[in-house]
Order: C-alpha cells, then sequence, then structure tokens
C-alpha cells in the first residue's frame, strides 16, 4: 500500500515537472527575440567613475502625482512636467502654485514649445500632440505613411518649426501591453530594433520617417547648428548622431548621414536635454544588467525569462545616473547616486540656479543647486 501511494505520489511528482518544463519552453509570448551582440560593459570606470554627486536631492511635494518624466520652462517662465495619471503639471520653479495644466487622456512622455507657445507632447498613446496655452489639445499627427505611431516617446522642436519625435517601437504599444515601462522591457528583451525618427512638419502637415531600425529610440535633441538630432538607442547602450535630412534611413547600413556618437554607455540611456554652455543631458532609466547582457545571443533563453512571475525578470536595480556631453561627444558632467533613491533618473533640466532630475517613477520632482562653473 505504501508503496503504491508512492509510486502515485512520484508520478504526479514526475507529471507536474513535465508540464512545467512544458510551460517554460513553449507558453506562447509576445515577443520574437533575435540574437545580438552586446559590448562588454565597461562597469563605472574613467569619466563615469562611482561618485555621489547626485545624493541629496531636494524635493519639490506633487502632490500624490508619480513619474516627472519630462520636465521643461514655458515662454510664461512657469515649469512643466508630464506625469503617470496623463496630466500635466503647471508650477513655479520652487514647486509653488501648482496646478493641472491639461490631461491628454493618453500619457505625455517627452515635449517642447513650439514659437506660438503651444506645448507640443509626445503621447504614448495617442502620438503628437499640440497643447495650446488654454489647454486646448489637438492631434497633429498619429500616423507615418499610413502606419499608426505607436509608442510616441520624445518631441524636439527646431527653429524652422519642424518637429522631430521617437517612435520608440513599431511592436509594442504601451496601450496594449500593460503601459510604458511594461512595453519597453518587451521591447528591448525582443531586440527586433523597430523604433524610429519621425520628422512633421507643421507648415504642411505632413510626416516622414528620417531614421529606422533603432533599439527602442528615446531621447532626442537637436545640434547646436540644428543639421543633427541626437538619438538615444536605449536598447543598445549608445546615442546616435542624425542628419535632419536623412530619409528613411535604415541605421544597420552605414552612411554619412549617420555614425554612433556615444557607445557601449553604462546603462540604457533615456531622455536628452538641451543644457547651458552648449551642453546635452543625458539620464540612465538604469544601469546595465550582466543577465540581460549575457542572454544577447540566446534568444529562447529571452523568450524564457518572459514567462517567468515578473517577479523575476532581469530588471536591473536602481542607480541613479545622469550625464552631460558636448556636441563633439566629450562628456563633461556625471553625477550618480549608487543607491537609487530617487528611482530612474531619466534626464536633467538645467537653468541658471539648479538642476531638475526627470524621473519615470519618483513620486517628487527633486532638483539640486547648478554647481558653479
Amino acid at each position: 500500500m505504501g508503496t503504491a501511494r508512492w509510486k502515485k505520489t512520484g508520478w504526479g511528482a514526475a507529471g507536474l515537472t513535465l508540464a512545467l518544463v512544458a510551460y517554460l519552453l513553449a507558453w506562447p509570448v509576445p515577443v520574437q527575440p533575435v540574437a545580438w551582440s552586446a559590448p562588454a560593459a565597461p562597469g563605472y570606470q574613467g569619466v563615469h567613475a562611482p561618485n555621489q554627486r547626485l545624493t541629496g536631492l531636494q524635493m519639490i511635494d506633487l502632490r500624490g502625482e508619480e513619474g516627472p518624466e519630462h520636465i521643461a520652462f514655458g515662454r510664461d517662465g512657469k515649469l512643466y512636467t508630464t506625469v503617470l495619471s496623463g496630466n500635466i503639471l503647471r508650477m513655479n520653479p520652487d514647486g509653488s502654485g501648482q496646478e493641472v495644466f491639461a490631461n491628454t487622456g493618453g500619457r505625455v512622455l517627452g515635449f517642447d514649445f513650439d514659437a506660438a507657445g503651444n506645448l507640443i507632447g509626445a503621447d504614448a498613446v495617442r502620438g503628437l500632440l499640440s497643447i495650446a496655452p488654454d489647454g486646448k489639445v489637438t492631434v497633429l499627427a498619429d500616423k507615418v505613411a499610413g502606419d499608426p505611431i505607436r509608442y510616441a516617446d520624445a518631441v524636439v522642436v527646431a527653429q524652422n518649426g519642424k518637429m522631430y519625435l521617437s517612435d520608440a517601437s513599431t511592436r509594442f504599444a504601451p496601450q496594449a501591453w500593460g503601459g510604458t515601462f511594461e512595453a519597453s522591457v518587451l521591447d528591448i528583451l525582443e531586440q527586433s530594433s523597430t523604433g524610429r525618427v519621425i520628422e512633421y512638419d507643421p507648415a504642411a502637415r505632413t510626416a516622414r520617417v528620417v531614421a529606422r531600425g533603432i533599439s527602442f529610440a528615446n531621447g532626442v535633441a537637436l545640434s547646436q547648428d540644428e543639421k543633427h538630432l541626437y538619438v538615444n538607442e536605449t536598447g543598445k547602450y549608445r546615442v546616435w548622431k542624425i542628419a535632419v535630412d536623412a530619409h528613411d534611413l535604415d541605421i544597420a547600413q552605414p552612411s554619412p548621414l549617420a555614425n554612433v556618437l556615444l557607445d557601449n554607455l553604462p546603462g540604457y540611456p533615456d531622455n536628452l536635454m538641451r543644457g547651458q554652455g552648449g551642453k546635452v543631458w543625458l539620464g540612465f532609466a538604469k544601469p546595465r544588467s550582466a543577465a540581460i547582457d549575457n542572454m544577447d545571443s540566446m534568444p529562447w533563453l529571452r523568450s524564457l525569462t518572459l514567462r517567468l512571475p515578473r517577479a523575476l525578470w532581469p530588471i536591473p536595480q536602481p542607480y541613479g545616473h545622469v550625464i552631460a556631453f558636448t556636441d563633439d561627444g566629450k562628456v563633461v558632467a556625471d553625477l550618480q547616486d549608487p543607491s537609487g533613491a530617487y528611482p530612474e533618473t531619466t534626464a536633467v533640466t538645467e537653468t541658471s540656479d539648479r538642476l531638475y532630475v526627470q524621473s519615470l517613477h519618483a513620486r517628487g520632482l527633486g532638483w539640486l543647486p547648478r554647481p558653479r562653473p
């Protein structure tokens, strides 16, 4: 009797084991991972040597809002920031007078202002938007050549009025995959490099693809002469320099119109913001992960990873890190907080007296006094 019970238990355990193995190997996942070659992580050394310059942030209370993903100042001198709820907040530079300027019904990530004072927003759900000073929302573009803009991420407005927008992924739309962070994880694990940069001409009301083939196209900024765009390729730890007059350029193919300005960075580059004195600020949402890099040539292992509970996904630990570079690619500032107390530092907005630090999930808006030259 005991032997029979033992055999029954053994067969049951074997069946459960086989079912688990079958699940891990065959359960459908939304990604179709592509093999690639991740460069050896440089670690924190040289210009990125560990430091504590980003610690001790002072905080502006956002009154229950979360995720000041992007920060910029309008022509009215007010500070504007976008948050997870979909609200766009407006306040004085010290955080006082806080109010909801607009809610787009989606999630604006990056934004800029045009010459008329309209807030031009990259809405991850709705596309490229214009928000008038009275809060009225207008969709400028939600398609390019008939193809939907699935993940509008960042935007910059040139002096000639043209707008340059990153469409982070043409595979994973945040609205369909649980949100902006979840969709970004799927896209970066897949490495199918479907991100692109789009130019929108408001005078002609037309949109065109400037460049494509980018592994999660993220922050965008213009060079000082506005002849080139800087574009963060988050999934491959680098920053591209791309000519604004490129047309449907596949960056996988060598071209004089595009080159890598910063390569093999120590983290996932997120936003780009023009600072003072010719600087461009870049934030790292997360540090590099050896577990993720080591899966570069094993697409099957990345598929298996997504079959695990989310708590077991190889998401890197928080690590505060922002840098500034010049148009020639020289890193001129590096601020770190190894504790990661202020989560997912996405970039910096620099004024004459402060550095405002952007974040994906912080519950306040952090800032530091601007260091004196």
